[in-house]
């Protein structure tokens, strides 16, 4: 018989609803979703037709007493199954985030696939879809299926990879089977890696040919070009890094985004902008997903909590690409999460060392850290009123896993892989950083809440605060029920 785990009496946030409510796991699935309080968890095993569980003073280690005081390990057992106490605790889906940057191959300094899977699962993040402008970029099958072999190796969380569009490989990336990756990336704006696509004629034959998604990074490297150029003539080599969202501006974002959008307008194509910095590309994308639905986009943590009146506090910090711009851009993409114009909510997660990082602006690299705090930051938000942790959910378990066609995770379903999160109301709590880089923009902030036990595909790997170094993740499919 697969093991089983029963985490009872936990508040459920689920599909827009909280509950009191219990899961119990069966191997790497979710047998059972149950609504309410349990008493005694004996007869409610009993009930689900487990074995074994007759003698409700037995525990891990001691007899008699509540079988739910447990110790050091986090949780109690009966013979047949281990119990969590999940009262005082919310109970959410893994979070599933479709931006990543773990920099392996080639960049392994900065950060890999295990350190910075790692650092995910530490804080709920059970899924992960990584980006292609590594060293050598995954440009083709061959890279595809390294990064693959890397993962099944060494990865804490689930995986999928995106294969990276070039201006000279379209013809390959069509013959390559869209089960094997999550979506295509684009980049229509230079970023880390020699990756730029400016050749329209490369542009409209994937729009016109391909039925996976494409995931666009959207910013014209044209008007950047010229922006730094007058940042230069104006600075030399001393530009403030309050002239990072001047120099990638919001016009640059504009400009791609509807360029993208006018593409996928034109041949119903699947369509995700990521890393929507300002308020003109959520009306944008607004306006062309009521003409064709399969156009979405996407918000990262930092646009939520950041904007251009704290580069003099933080600098090279919160230098990324996009810009991090107003604050009504960052009132106006709150705004566009809590009404759900937009339902996805990721990291852009790109470490960088920081003795890299406290280079001059023009040799500082763009990229923040933040995948082990992102559940935390949204948390606070809710905590704070900008939405409901009902929201929270939806924008980072539920949204991914619909946009992406994820099979079989991102809810709390019964027959769903049993990728949960169980965060604890606490106060002033920081988190200790997990990342290789060492170092986030928010590492001195404080959360109400701890990610106290994380699940990945059934397993504990995270067990009060404690990870599980033996944890690996699976190969994500697609095909959502």
């Amino acid at each position: 018989m697969a093991g089983r785990i029963l985490i009872k009496n936990a508040s459920v946030v689920n599909e827009g609803r909280t509950f009191v409510g219990s899961v119990l796991i069966c191997g790497d699935r979710i047998e059972k979703v149950h609504e309410g309080r349990i008493g005694d968890e004996s007869l409610f095993l009993r009930r689900q037709g487990v074995d074994g569980c007759a003698d409700s003073g037995r525990t891990a280690g001691r007899s008699g007493g509540n079988p739910c005081e447990s110790g050091q390990s986090g949780y109690c057992m009966h013979d047949a199954v281990k119990v969590i106490d999940g009262d005082g605790m919310l109970l959410i889906p893994g979070v599933i985030d479709d931006q990543v940057h773990f920099r392996e191959p080639g960049n392994t300094h900065k950060g890999d696939i295990f350190s910075e899977s790692r650092a995910a699962v530490a804080g709920g993040v059970t899924t992960f879809m990584e980006m292609p402008n590594t060293n050598p970029p995954t440009c083709s099958k061959e890279e595809l299926d390294r990064k693959y072999e890397i993962a099944a190796a060494k990865s804490h969380a689930n995986y999928s990879f995106y294969i990276g569009a070039s201006n000279t490989n379209m013809e390959e990336i069509l013959s390559i089977d869209p089960s094997e990756y999550c979506g295509i990336k684009v980049f229509m704006g230079s970023s880390t890696g020699n990756m730029l696509v400016d050749d329209m004629s490369v542009l409209e034959g994937l729009f016109k040919n391909s039925r996976k998604v494409i995931a666009t990074h959207c910013e014209d490297e044209s008007i950047i070009r010229a922006n730094m150029a007058a940042a230069k003539e104006k600075y030399g080599d001393n530009i403030p890094f309050s002239m990072h969202p001047v120099i990638r501006s919001r016009q640059a974002c504009i400009k791609s985004t509807e360029k993208a959008v006018s593409l996928a307008l034109k041949y119903g194509t699947p369509l995700h902008v990521l890393h929507i910095s300002t308020e003109d590309e959520i009306g944008i994308i607004r306006s062309a997903s009521e003409e064709n639905p399969l156009i979405s986009g996407e918000i990262c943590v930092h646009y939520l909590y950041f904007n251009d009146t704290m580069y003099e506090k933080y600098g090279p910090m919160i230098k990324c690409n996009p810009a991090i711009k107003k604050e009504s851009d960052m009132l106006a993409l709150r705004k566009a999460v809590k009404d759900g114009t937009i339902r996805v909510v990721a990291t852009d997660h790109a470490p960088h060392l920081l003795s890299e990082k406290r280079n001059p602006y023009l040799s500082a690299p763009s990229g923040l850290p933040l995948v082990q705090h992102s559940l935390l930051m949204m948390m606070e938000l809710a905590r704070q009123g900008v939405f409901d942790v009902e929201t929270v959910v939806d924008r980072m378990c539920h949204g991914p896993a619909l946009r992406f066609g994820i099979k079989g995770r991102g809810f709390i379903r019964e027959g769903y892989y049993a990728d949960l999160a169980m965060l604890r109301p606490v106060s002033g709590y920081k988190p200790e950083i997990m990342y290789k880089c060492g170092w986030s923009p928010v590492c001195c902030m404080e959360f109400g809440y701890k990610v106290e036990n994380v699940f990945v595909n059934g397993s504990p790997a995270v067990l009060s605060g404690v990870l599980n170094e033996d944890i690996r993740g699976m190969r994500i499919e697609f095909g959502q029920e």
